[in-house]
C-alpha cells in the first residue's frame, strides 16, 4: 500500500468550491494586495484566538523578523533560540542585525530546554525565540519566567503550532508576539504563501503594522524605512475558508497520532513525547530511531514515504557555523538529528494507511532480528 506523506488534493478536496467563490470575489473586488479580505482575516483570527491584534504578513519568516525588530531587538543584541529547528528562525534575528545563540533541547523532547537557556543568558541578551516544534507547546511557564527575569522579549515561533494549547492557552499568546506561518503543508495554510503576528502589546502591533507596509504610518507619509510584507487579498480569502477547519483538522492529527501510538506500540521506533491534551497537534508525527537511513529506505521500498525535520541543525549550517556553535557544543540536538524521522501525517490520513506504516515498521524489525540471530 503507498502512503504518501501528505495529500493536499485529498485535504481540499471539501473545499475547492468555497476557494473558488473567494477567488471570484477577490477578482471582482479588484483589491489585492492588503484589503478588505486582509483586514476581515486578522479580525477573524484575533477573535478566534482572543487577542486584541493579528496582523497578516507575506510569510513565516516575515513574521518572525518584524515581532524581533519591533520588539526592539538589533545590532549588538543576542537573542537565544533552537538550532533543531527551520533555518528562518535564526535568519530572522540575522535579519535585525542580531546574533542568535543556540541552546540545547529538552531531554527526551524536541522543544528549548529551559535551564540550557538560562544558562545561555549574557548581558547582550535582548529576546528568546521558543520555537514549538512539530506543534507541541515548549515549556512556557518556566521559560517565560526565566526571560521575565532577566527583562527579555519573548517571541514564540507557533509556525507549526496552530491551535494548540496548553491550560486553555494558546501557542503564541504567552509572550509578547506569536509568529505564524500559512504556508501551505501548515495545519492550516493557504495556496501560496503568508504569515501572521499576534500580540496584546499594542505598540508592538502598531509597529508590526507600519513596518509591514515600507514604515508608513499614514498614506504618503513613512516614520522609518520598512519593507513589503504584506499579504495578497487572495492568500487572506483562502484562509478565510480554511481557518474554520483547523479544529477539525487539528482533532484529525490528534486521532491519527493515537492511531500511530497503538500500532507501533512495541516496535523499536521511539515514540514522540505527548505533552498535556490539545498542547500538541502534531503538525509533523517524529519519531526516533537508532538505525534511522535504514528503516527510511526500507519504508520507501514499501511504498511509505517519509522525511527528516531537520537533518542538520542550524549551528552546523555553513551559514551559522562558528567556534561558539561547532559540534559537540548541542549535545541533545546533535543526537536527535541523527534520529528523527518524520512519518506520513494530515488530517485526511486513515487507520489502514497508519496501519500500513506501522506494518512496515514491524516487518523492518522482524528482518532485524533475523539478520542478528543468523
Amino acid at each position: 500500500m503507498n502512503v504518501p506523506f501528505v495529500d493536499m488534493a485529498r485535504l481540499h478536496a471539501g473545499t475547492k468550491a468555497e476557494l473558488l467563490a473567494a477567488f471570484e470575489r477577490v477578482l471582482d473586488s479588484g483589491a489585492f494586495v492588503q484589503g478588505h479580505e486582509v483586514e476581515a482575516f486578522e479580525h477573524e483570527f484575533a477573535a478566534a484566538y482572543g487577542t486584541p491584534h493579528a496582523l497578516a504578513v507575506n510569510s513565516g519568516t516575515a513574521a518572525l523578523h518584524l515581532a524581533l525588530q519591533a520588539c526592539g531587538v538589533g545590532p549588538g543584541d543576542e537573542v537565544v533560540t533552537v538550532a533543531n529547528t527551520f533555518i528562518a528562525t535564526a535568519e530572522a534575528i540575522s535579519l535585525v542585525g542580531a546574533t542568535p545563540v543556540f541552546a540545547d533541547i529538552e531531554p527526551g523532547g524536541f522543544n528549548l530546554d529551559p535551564d540550557d537557556f538560562a544558562a545561555k543568558i549574557t548581558s547582550r541578551t535582548r529576546a528568546v525565540i521558543v520555537v514549538h516544534l512539530y506543534g507541541r507547546v515548549a515549556q512556557m511557564d518556566r521559560i517565560v519566567a526565566i526571560a521575565r527575569e532577566h527583562g527579555l522579549r519573548v517571541i514564540e515561533d507557533a509556525c507549526q503550532a496552530h491551535g494548540s494549547a496548553v491550560d486553555g492557552r494558546r501557542a503564541g499568546t504567552f509572550g509578547d508576539a506569536g509568529c505564524f506561518s500559512f504556508y501551505p503543508t501548515k495545519n492550516v495554510g493557504t495556496v501560496g504563501e503568508g504569515g501572521l503576528v499576534i500580540t496584546a502589546d499594542d505598540a508592538i502591533a502598531a509597529r508590526v503594522a507600519s513596518l509591514r507596509n515600507h514604515g508608513q504610518a499614514d498614506r504618503h507619509v513613512h516614520v522609518e524605512p520598512g519593507y513589503n510584507y504584506r499579504m495578497p487579498e487572495l492568500q487572506a480569502a483562502a484562509l478565510r475558508v480554511l481557518v474554520p477547519h483547523l479544529e477539525a483538522w487539528n482533532a484529525a492529527r490528534i486521532r491519527a497520532a493515537a492511531w500511530y501510538r497503538e500500532e507501533l506500540a512495541g516496535t523499536s521506533v521511539a515514540l514522540p513525547v505527548e505533552g498535556t491534551a490539545g498542547g500538541h497537534v502534531y503538525h509533523l508525527y517524529v519519531v526516533r530511531h537508532s538505525r534511522r537511513a535504514e528503516l527510511q529506505q526500507f519504508l520507501g521500498s514499501r511504498g511509505i514515504a517519509s522525511a527528516i525535520h531537520y537533518p542538520t541543525p542550524v549551528h552546523l549550517q555553513p551559514a551559522y557555523a562558528s567556534e561558539r556553535h561547532g559540534p559537540g557544543s548541542l549535545p541533545r540536538t546533535e543526537a536527535a538529528v541523527r534520529e528523527i524521522l518524520s512519518l506520513p501525517m494530515h488530517p485526511s490520513i486513515t487507520r489502514e494507511e497508519v496501519a500500513a506504516v506501522a506494518a512496515a515498521i514491524r516487518e523492518f524489525d522482524a528482518q532485524h532480528r533475523q539478520e542478528v540471530a543468523a
